[in-house]
């Protein structure tokens, strides 16, 4: 989401690190460049201003026209200006300290992403918080809203309210708290009805559902692709009925970036989670610190770490890697790390929380490089015998026909996985061989073949 916005900042601070001593006009010149980037983003212009106010008052000090690298010293300055201005640093936990069933009210324009949200966060909170939790849908505007949410509640494993037809929301909100506090519900979610605007009639709607629920918090969906629509439509939910957290969703979008840096200063309240995809799992905390290290293009090791270890099968990895180094590594081990590296999300995401490497990820969209190849390689040896999974070496033309046949594929794109598979298990076999002491001994290179790890002539 924030490509836009991180090259143009990277780029600011790559001028400032070069011209080494920095003088007043220096920064100045720098934080127009900073205003002009943020309000290209679409930040609210308040904002920007309330921004580069800041950063500017501590920017001109001594502590930076002095320091040994001043380029570095104003990088650390607008890192710390974003995390403030993204909600300071830590997650945001949800308010769920109320009496049982603590009621949480999703509201939201139509088309926000509200109803997918509500599913995404019922099984957070029964995955990660062990909360036996109830879905609830009040949207009785929009056709089969109520029978999405109850097919999102089958798939996340939570309940959901029985649909009775007839009943207006505040009727449903109603039955929804009862059956919460009858049954032995933690938590009830509330998904109320959207609009494709801001009116009155949504807006009293919602303040009347508040009020006979008396919600532990009230999360505004927001889709972040919308830019200063979202917070148009953030400031309009605070202002009538009160904000105490924020969800963005589509947050993996080719948005500019503003709604993000604009919410907390037109609310007042914290952006809580962010949502990326369709998956039911697809929800994250919200952390200041790691959007403004992956603007600024420092990465974000914390939430690839995260993101691996939820993702990651840690016994079948330990395993993996054992049979790596014995250098008995077969199709099958070849299809589960291909199967780990989808859980973990797109390359491009993956790049993205790694320092430096925006450049990179960069050049691999504009390479437009199919990572479907994934997919159709996993189909591929999913159309294999056992014994030609084990013995990849028993594959000649008449095997390659059936599985590219049974795989929906090609012989080409069989030989070209085979070839890779080979190279990879060589790798493997050499590594074993070396063992841990060799491989430090002799470097990355005693894992190659011949020439591979010779630099290649100017212009190849």
């Amino acid at each position: 989401m924030f490509d836009a916005l991180s090259d143009k900042f990277t780029g600011i601070f790559d001028g400032l690190r070069k011209r080494g001593a920095l003088s007043e006009g220096d920064v100045t010149e720098a934080l127009r460049e900073v205003r002009l980037a943020m309000l290209d983003a679409d930040v609210a212009l308040p904002v920007v201003k309330d921004f580069v106010a800041a950063v500017r008052a501590r920017a001109i000090g001594a502590e930076v026209l002095e320091a040994v690298s001043p380029g570095q010293v104003v990088a650390k300055i607008v890192n710390d200006a974003l995390v403030e201005a993204l909600g300071g640093a830590g997650a945001v936990p949800l308010n769920l300290a109320a009496a049982a069933p603590v009621p949480i009210l999703m509201v939201g324009l139509q088309g926000s992403g509200k109803t997918t949200t509500s599913g995404k966060l019922a099984l957070r909170l029964t995955q990660r918080e062990k909360k036996r939790v109830l879905l609830a849908s009040l949207d009785t505007q929009r056709p089969a809203a109520q029978l999405q949410l109850a097919q999102l509640a089958e798939r996340a494993g939570v309940a959901s309210l029985p649909i009775v037809a007839g009943q207006n929301p505040v009727q449903i909100a109603r039955r929804a708290m009862e059956a919460g506090r009858r049954e032995g519900f933690d938590v009830v979610i509330l998904d109320t009805a959207g609009r494709l605007s801001i009116d009155q009639a949504l807006m009293d709607e919602v303040r009347e559902i508040r009020g006979v629920t008396n919600p532990a918090e009230t999360l505004l969906v927001v889709d972040a692709m919308t830019g200063q629509d979202a917070v148009q439509t953030a400031r309009a939910f605070n202002e009538t009925v009160g904000v105490t957290g924020i969800v963005l969703t589509r947050m993996d979008g080719d948005a500019r970036g503003g709604a993000a840096l604009s919410m907390r200063q037109v609310t007042g309240a914290p952006i809580k989670f962010s949502g990326s995809g369709e998956k039911i799992d697809a929800l994250e905390e919200f952390h200041p610190e790691r959007v403004a290290g992956r603007i600024l293009g420092l990465g974000d090791i914390a939430g690839l770490v995260e993101r691996a270890s939820e993702t990651i099968d840690q016994d079948e990895a330990e395993k993996l890697a054992k049979r790596m180094m014995r250098g008995a590594f077969t199709l099958e081990d070849y299809a589960a790390q291909l199967r780990q590296i989808s859980k973990m999300g797109s390359i491009s995401s993956i790049l993205g929380m790694l320092p430096g490497m925006g450049q990179m990820k960069q050049q691999i969209e504009n390479a437009n490089i199919d990572t479907s190849v994934f997919k159709r390689q996993q189909a591929i040896i999913g159309s294999m015998t056992v014994k030609e999974r084990r013995a990849p070496e028993i594959i000649k033309a008449s095997r390659k026909k059936r599985i590219a046949a049974g795989s929906g594929t090609t012989v080409q794109e069989i030989n070209k996985l085979l070839k890779q598979f080979d190279d990879m298990a060589t790798m493997m076999k050499r590594m074993g061989k070396l063992g841990q002491k060799g491989l430090m001994r002799q470097g990355i290179g005693a894992l190659m073949p011949k020439g591979m790890g010779q630099q290649r002539p100017r212009g190849y």
